[in-house]
């Protein structure tokens, strides 16, 4: 418990206002803990509106996740089922789901206000990056869930990642990360099937394993080690729900660990680092 600002104001304040000055001085170095506290989590939603908050990111979550399938023309039964399997491997069930199917139907709505949700979500994560960078990385998983992504889709997402803050660069950074995540576990689920090609299949997961990270394959170890750390620092479920992320959606971030923890375990014991 942060106890310093209590402490120093109400000595200050006694010295300089007596009783009265004492009581200012605990009230304003309470505040000041506060702040200090707050800045030491990374920030995210404050507490008296922390559930209202996660509740508008979790309904915005799945509306852009709507309205970016309907960016292909008609939703069809297959992008329907892969929002189902996402809500799957979130393990959504009852009233969240129903929550989450709901506001996938409002996203695909001709009147649907995109900008203007991406706005809120910005304004609610205080223009947090981890936060931010959640949400745009489930949006592309969502969009890369059969493999590719559609000319369309790409176009919404370059727009979704304009308004929360991230470049261009920066979203086809993160789609090459995600093909390249898609194509590790498809391998990995596939290796029973392939094992006269093992040499090659080794070689590709190793590929993909690097870009996961987002380095190069021929970066030293001190460079793998970084990237590794910066994600996990950027996705440790702990951290994100310490921020606010909403508990519905802490499975996901679990996985997204996972992912990264099994890519770098990978290049180390692929490339002999230590």
């Amino acid at each position: 418990m942060a106890v310093l600002g209590k402490v120093l104001g109400a000595f200050f304040g006694f010295l300089l206002g007596k009783w009265f000055g004492l009581a200012l001085g605990l009230y304003l170095g309470h505040k000041f803990d506060k702040a200090r506290q707050n800045a030491a989590l990374g920030g995210g939603f404050s507490r008296g509106n922390q559930q209202e908050k996660q509740q508008a990111y979790f309904r915005a979550t799945f509306a852009v996740m709507g309205h970016i399938a309907k960016a292909k023309g008609k939703v069809t039964e297959n992008e329907i089922r892969l929002a189902s399997n996402l809500m799957d491997r979130m393990g959504l069930q009852g009233a969240a789901r129903l929550a989450a199917q709901d506001a996938f139907r409002e996203g695909k709505e001709s009147t649907f206000p995109l900008e203007e949700t991406l706005q809120e979500v910005r304004k609610n994560c205080g223009g947090r990056f981890d936060l931010l960078q959640f949400f745009l990385e489930v949006q592309i998983q969502a969009a890369y869930a059969d493999g590719s992504v559609h000319p369309n889709e790409r176009q919404v997402l370059y727009t979704v990642a304009s308004i929360l803050g991230f470049s261009r660069q920066q979203l086809d950074q993160r789609l090459a990360m995600q093909e390249a995540a898609f194509n590790f576990y498809q391998q990995q689920g596939n290796a029973g099937q392939q094992q006269h090609w093992q040499g090659d299949f080794s070689a590709s997961r190793v590929k993909d394993a690097f870009k996961i990270l987002g380095v190069d394959e021929d970066a030293n170890s001190q460079t793998v080690k970084r990237a590794y750390r910066k994600l996990m620092n950027e996705h440790h479920p702990d951290k994100l729900a310490a921020k606010g992320l909403p508990p519905e959606m802490m499975e996901i971030a679990k996985q997204k660990a996972q992912e990264i923890q099994a890519a770098y375990d990978l290049v180390k014991k692929e490339k002999g680092y230590k």
